[in-house]
């Protein structure tokens, strides 16, 4: 149905809205029918999911099921790339970078195929054992459905952002039945900075579409109840922190290299033939690999690792030998964010969120059946296990309060919530320190967008550098004579002149100031050119560069005004003052 057809339809009903209900009622009203929606979502989402791993496991005898965990990821890629290729015209946008850019430079605007597209291609994938998580593209569906609920029921800016927090927390809590994990997802990872009266939407959106979820959905990936932890673990908490650490920035490291990687493939379905080889041939050694992999996870939680070997060319080893069995679980736990990459490289679509979980529970597992085996302490698998998930997430997605709440609710309680504080953030301190940004945000800060840094940068991040440029500035040539600078200087609004060559090129720059007394020889107006004036520039912007480097750039060297160039060419001045009135003008927008 075309926009202002809806717009038409649902005139009469905002109108007496605006006469009835307050804007905060109508805020939470609105809060809950996005958290319903993308609570629907993640459900239809997940349950398809099971269902169809299931009738395609069924499908096949258990002997030959190997061979069929081996074709199925190209079967699932491949459908993914002709979805992308035909309904969606090559446009996809995988992951939570174009939501968080979509916050911070375009008005929290999502485009609408965004609550289909992401839907359909992560079931395509997923379903056929596509080696990526669920997570990102339910948050980005929800996100999707935010926003453009929002912008048909005509709500302001600041809160239309709101509304696309609450469709990535409600994604999240349905998935994991974890409400204030959805909420806290939604703060540290899509959303700048909250404040207090906003908090109230978005727990009630992921609690509505947790609701949502226990009624439709039988329960959340995996579940551990436990009740109580030792004192005398701690070292050893703080050893599985740092292992979490390396683990996330190899990670990260991992899955941007393997990007650049493919960017420089040619040819959609070379990539979906190799690519998906690559995967079958992964997931033929290690069957682990196959899908999210929670299955996994689940069965570590339940004190049966040896789950691990299943289908498995190992399996004969499943009784005989503890070692193939942690080199099964490391390996798996190094190669999970190297089938990620394939899959996503490959055109299929997923996350890095459940791959951090995937591969922290591995993790925890391997370290806790060292220490076990060394005879010298013995520590329970299970919480280590738990714990790993949450020091990887919390590493990998730089979210330490998503990991520590997560993690606390899915356990049954709080029990745990010491060791979570003492993981996750000797994981998040450490990953830092390598890795300044997530895997989410990384790319973005490389195009100039920094979020979730502090308000001003991200105030200034919305501002779009080449409209503050001003272009009438009038240049000079160098060749120019003294009698020619001052018949434009009589006619010239400014008092600054940049000096260009005939390619465009900038060469000087001419204050009146500096060159007041020359003005008045009039002697010299017939042999004194525009080069013998001129001066060298302070510096130079390019139009890449970010308002805030340019701004401490200007306060260091006192100046008011800079030369802006792009590809080395002169295109205007940008001024102190435009970027304070821009950086002002934003301020007063997000506070409408």
């Amino acid at each position: 149905m075309p926009k202002n057809v809806v717009h038409r339809l649902l005139s009469p009903l905002l109108l007496w809205r605006l006469r009835h209900v307050s804007d905060r009622l109508y805020l939470i009203l609105v809060s809950i029918l996005v958290g319903a929606l993308a609570g629907l979502a993640a459900v239809l989402l997940k349950n398809s999911v099971h269902w169809g791993q299931e009738l395609l496991y069924g499908w096949v005898p258990e002997q030959k099921r190997v061979f069929a965990l081996f074709l199925y990821p190209i079967i699932g890629i491949g459908l993914t790339v002709l979805f992308t290729r035909y309904v969606l015209g090559g446009q996809l946008g995988r992951g939570i970078g174009p939501i968080i850019y979509s916050v911070a430079r375009q008005g929290s605007v999502v485009p609408r195929s965004r609550m289909y597209s992401q839907w359909v291609s992560s079931l395509l994938t997923v379903t056929f054992g596509g080696s990526a998580g669920l997570e990102a593209p339910i948050s980005v569906t929800g996100s999707a459905i935010g926003s453009n609920l929002a912008r048909v029921l005509r709500v302001s800016r600041r809160e239309r952002r709101l509304l696309v927090g609450c469709g990535a927390a409600a994604g999240v809590a349905a998935i994991f039945n974890s409400p204030i994990a959805g909420v806290l997802f939604a703060v540290e990872v899509v959303l700048s900075e909250l404040s207090a009266p906003f908090f109230i939407p978005l727990l009630i959106s992921s609690a509505t579409a947790t609701l949502v979820s226990k009624l439709l959905f039988s329960g959340q990936p995996f579940v551990l109840i436990t009740t109580s932890w030792s004192v005398d673990t701690v070292p050893f908490y703080l050893l599985l922190g740092l292992g979490a650490a390396l683990l996330s920035v190899y990670m990260i490291r991992i899955y941007f290299a393997a990007e650049k990687w493919f960017e420089r493939w040619r040819g959609t379905y070379r990539k979906v033939a190799l690519g998906g080889t690559g995967l079958g041939v992964l997931v033929f050694f290690f069957p682990p690999l196959y899908g999210e992999g929670y299955n996994i996870v689940q069965s570590l939680l339940s004190g049966e690792p040896s789950h691990l070997l299943d289908a498995s060319i190992f399996s004969v080893y499943r009784d005989e030998n503890v070692w193939i069995l942690l080199l099964v679980a490391g390996s798996s736990m190094l190669l999970k964010v190297l089938a990620t990459c394939i899959t996503i490289g490959a055109g299929g679509n997923g996350g890095m969120f459940g791959s951090s979980l995937f591969s922290g529970a591995l993790l925890g597992f391997v370290i806790a059946r060292l220490i076990n085996l060394s005879g010298l302490f013995v520590v329970p698998e299970v919480h280590f296990v738990v714990l790993g998930m949450a020091g990887t997430l919390a590493g990998v997605v730089h979210a330490p309060l998503t990991a520590i709440f997560l993690i606390a609710e899915i356990t049954g309680g709080y029990a745990l919530f010491v060791p979570l504080m003492f993981v996750t953030s000797c994981s998040y301190i450490i990953t830092r320190y390598f890795e300044p940004y997530s895997v989410y945000t990384r790319k973005l800060v490389q195009r100039g967008v920094y979020v979730h840094q502090d308000r001003d940068r991200g105030l200034l991040a919305q501002l779009d550098l080449p409209r503050l440029v001003e272009t009438d500035f009038e240049p000079v040539q160098p060749d120019a004579t003294l009698g020619e600078l001052v018949d434009i200087f009589r006619h010239a609004t400014r008092n600054l002149f940049p000096v260009v060559d005939n390619d465009g090129a900038l060469v000087g720059i001419i204050s009146l100031d500096q060159v007041r007394d020359a003005l008045f020889d009039e002697q010299h107006y017939t042999t004194t050119r525009v080069s013998d004036l001129m001066t060298e520039p302070p510096a130079t912007v390019n139009v890449d560069d970010t308002l805030l480097d340019i701004l401490r750039c200007m306060e260091q060297l006192n100046v008011w005004a800079l030369p802006v160039l792009k590809n080395g060419r002169y295109v205007g001045f940008l001024l102190k003052s435009a970027i304070l009135a821009g950086y002002r003008k934003q301020l007063i927008k997000e506070s409408e």
